[in-house]
């Protein structure tokens, strides 16, 4: 905690002076993100890091392993749904992603089980994504396993996310644009998914 307290007090030193007139704008209109990302929890994982964006700028939803969960609204709680609703109906949000990682822990328990200390949540939590599960573990060599998991992970996250009935008539009517994009941890590379189905690198300037 000593350390995230100096990290507060060096923010206070160093950007709140230049950027105080930003949240103050912020603070009196209200946010209106044009983008939200669906990602990992993973602390490797910063989407405004990635993405280079400030405050305001991206509406994020954080859960293990990025997974995006069926459309199913009933009494239980759902926190990325949630997200979803308020970005998706209330912000008018025009471009949603889903963003998958490297070495991703989540994806690595769905394919060879959770730990036994993360079973009351994690488990039950990770077999939304056990179709993928499935696809993975047919690939031939055992390596490409994890990444192909990881892939078709953000695939089902999408089809999830289309079975929202209200992001499925944006979508048709081109109010919103769903992506799916993958970040390796190791190179800090960035991916999209293109509409072949298959992960193209992001070109670099």
């Amino acid at each position: 905690m000593d350390r995230l307290l100096a990290g507060y007090r060096r923010f206070r030193d160093e950007q709140w002076p230049e950027r105080r007139r930003l949240f103050e704008v912020l603070a009196d209109r209200g946010q209106s993100p044009q983008a939200m990302v669906v990602a990992c929890a993973d602390s490797r994982v910063d989407p405004g890091m990635i993405f280079d964006t400030g405050p305001g700028e991206l509406f994020v939803v954080r859960n293990v392993a990025g997974l995006v969960p069926p459309y199913a609204p009933d009494t239980a709680y759902h926190g990325t749904s949630a997200g979803l609703e308020f970005a998706v109906r209330v912000l008018q949000v025009r471009d949603l992603i889903v963003m998958g990682h490297g070495l991703c822990g989540g994806v690595s328990g769905l394919l060879h089980g959770v730990p036994p200390e993360a079973s009351d949540f994690v488990g039950p939590w990770i077999e939304i994504a056990a179709p993928a599960r499935a696809v993975a573990l047919a690939c031939d060599c055992e390596d490409d396993q994890q990444l192909c998991a990881e892939h078709e992970v953000i695939k089902l996250s999408l089809r999830n996310l289309r079975s929202f009935p209200w992001i499925a008539e944006r979508e048709a009517a081109g109010k919103l644009r769903l992506h799916g994009a993958h970040f390796d941890v190791r190179f800090g590379q960035l991916s999209l998914l293109d509409k072949e189905g298959t992960f193209e690198t992001v070109a670099e300037d």
